[in-house]
């Protein structure tokens, strides 16, 4: 029987800040185990044997409602996709309510919530998440809203750490990459905030007046500061990424615009001043520029010829199907540490 040193059981998951570095690192020594039982084909614990995981999504999901429903099912339980145009909170129903009902219909929640469905205006997401955390006395797993996407982020430093080893003062650049589409900060910002804890020189390179939320950058370079790590944000690609070890290239919106919301600002304004840097795009030449044994991430999807070229997501640099790979086992690991009693007996 798999078994973890610390107990997580009944805790909500908003971002990975709420739990301790040793909370981390025993939900991904679980995630190890599970993946390495799953690899050689070998049956799983039934550690959410008679337990059910809803799973509310206001935003589209391809990755994370996969890994939480086929994670559910591996460990025997059972994961139900909520789409939340079938729920009555557009008619008027309370957040409380149903989280109220949930709450005693099953074992854990996750509830999603970004981008269209809150016209990109930031704050609103993780408002919304937080409201289901505090009414509802079963663990609330973040899946994404504006600010954060914790089990994304835990995949990912599972995934770095695979490929890397020691990870302590390795450089992780996350690249802001042309779009002519909106996109939120929620991996953005999960990833500068784990990658520093765990001791990763994170570098976020954007041009001008794409910086992330000022708070986020506070907490990751006090995070830096403990870890023996470094935090920096740039506006200066070729610098950063010469000699990293990891390059996530990915579109977000402008800091305005995340700050009113997209209808206000105006999406086409927004475009005019993303088509201002179709240059900040992935290629081939800038790989080149990083360590030789770097990679590149991506959480996907990736705007392919936006963010990034073909050639580099499709490279032998790329290890973006190990990542998502990944998010099968981590997700489901938080899902048992948090919803299951075998782990604690």
């Amino acid at each position: 029987m798999v078994s973890i040193s610390v107990n997580l059981y009944g805790r909500d998951l908003i971002s990975t800040q709420d739990w301790s570095i040793e909370e981390i690192e025993e939900t991904l020594k679980l995630a190890k185990e599970l993946k390495e039982k799953y690899r050689k084909r070998e049956p799983l614990p039934k550690l959410l044997e008679g337990k059910s995981f809803f799973a509310i999504f206001y935003a589209p999901s391809t990755r994370t409602r996969a890994a939480f429903e086929s994670g559910a099912s591996l460990l025997g339980g059972h994961g139900t996709y909520i789409d939340v145009s079938t729920l009555r909170v557009g008619f008027g129903e309370a957040v409380k309510d149903v989280a109220k009902m949930y709450e005693r219909y099953g074992h854990g929640m996750g509830v999603r919530c970004l981008d269209d469905a809150i016209d990109y205006k930031y704050g609103l997401g993780r408002a919304t998440v937080m409201e289901y955390a505090k009414h509802a006395e079963i663990p609330v797993i973040d899946m994404g809203c504006c600010s954060f996407h914790p089990t994304q982020g835990m995949q990912d430093l599972m995934t770095v750490r695979e490929k890397l080893g020691d990870i302590k003062r390795k450089k992780y650049v996350i690249m802001w990459g042309y779009a002519s589409k909106l996109r939120g900060l929620c991996s953005i910002q999960e990833e500068a905030l784990i990658m520093t804890r765990f001791g990763m020189d994170v570098v976020v390179a954007h041009p001008p007046g794409f910086n992330i939320d000022p708070e986020i950058a506070k907490i990751a370079k006090e995070n830096a500061d403990r870890s023996g790590g470094a935090f920096e944000e740039t506006t200066d690609l070729k610098s950063a990424i010469e000699g990293a070890h990891v390059v996530f290239p990915r579109s977000w919106a402008s800091w305005e615009l995340l700050k009113v919301g997209a209808s206000k600002f105006g999406v086409e304004k927004e475009i005019q001043i993303h088509n201002q840097y179709k240059n900040w795009i992935l290629t081939q030449e800038l790989t080149d520029l990083m360590d030789k044994k770097g990679i590149v991430t991506h959480v996907l999807p990736v705007l392919r010829g936006q963010e990034a070229t073909d050639e580099v997501m499709d490279g032998p640099r790329s290890v973006i199907y190990e990542q998502a790979e990944n998010g099968l086992y981590v997700k489901s690991a938080v899902m048992a540490v948090t919803m299951s009693e075998q782990l604690y007996r």
